[in-house]
């Protein structure tokens, strides 16, 4: 059984050791979590666990990448906003724990932060707690929408599961469609259907 709670680490580990953006790491906790019918708590530590390890592994690892493909100017540049960043810690633990708790992906903040050379003590604690609070929610959440689905499909129709499906299936429109950065950024909603190769 210890086995099973392993592959929730690894796969939390390996979706945010990447450089580019991937599924979040929260779907890998899901799957396992309804696959083996694992316990919530557990699978949220070791999923966030396994999740902070895999962005700190890719802030150790991206200032060598930057510097092969970038040049050294754009490098020093990334580097100064990295030291006006650790300037204002209080700040940007603030806007640190906001990101973590967007459905937006992590990868750019930890590869802008690693070619920065932003030390990690200044990203992982306000990454743990927005890191916690969210797939806290959205590993819940994706087994009550689990249950729910199952129950409809083997008949046994309620009105609270029939909600909670429309609510579920609402909810990850939202996180698909809506143009986060634009409404973020600019106020404005936006959405966006083509989000498939």
């Amino acid at each position: 059984m210890w086995w099973q709670y392993f592959l929730v680490f690894i796969g939390a580990f390996l979706f945010d050791v990447v450089p580019f953006p991937s599924p979040p790491a929260f779907t890998i906790m899901v799957f396992f979590q309804i696959l083996f019918d694992l316990n919530i708590w557990i699978v949220i530590v070791l999923g966030v666990f396994g999740s902070i390890l895999g962005r700190y592994v890719l802030t150790l690892y991206i200032p060598l990448l930057a510097r092969k493909i970038f040049k050294p100017e754009k490098n020093e540049d990334v580097q100064y906003l990295g030291k006006i960043m650790e300037s204002n810690m209080w700040k940007s633990q603030l806007v640190i724990i906001a990101y973590s708790l967007l459905p937006l992906p992590t990868t750019p903040l930890f590869v802008a932060a690693g070619m920065a050379k932003v030390r990690p003590i200044y990203i992982i604690p306000a990454f743990f707690v927005g890191k916690f609070i969210s797939d806290s929610f959205l590993v819940y959440f994706g087994k009550y929408g689990a249950q729910r689905a199952t129950e409809m499909l083997s008949g046994s129709f309620k009105w609270d599961s029939t909600l909670g499906l429309l609510f579920g299936v609402f909810f990850l429109g939202a996180v698909l469609f809506i143009d986060w950065r634009s409404l973020i950024q600019t106020n404005k909603l936006r959405l966006n259907f083509s989000i498939w190769k």
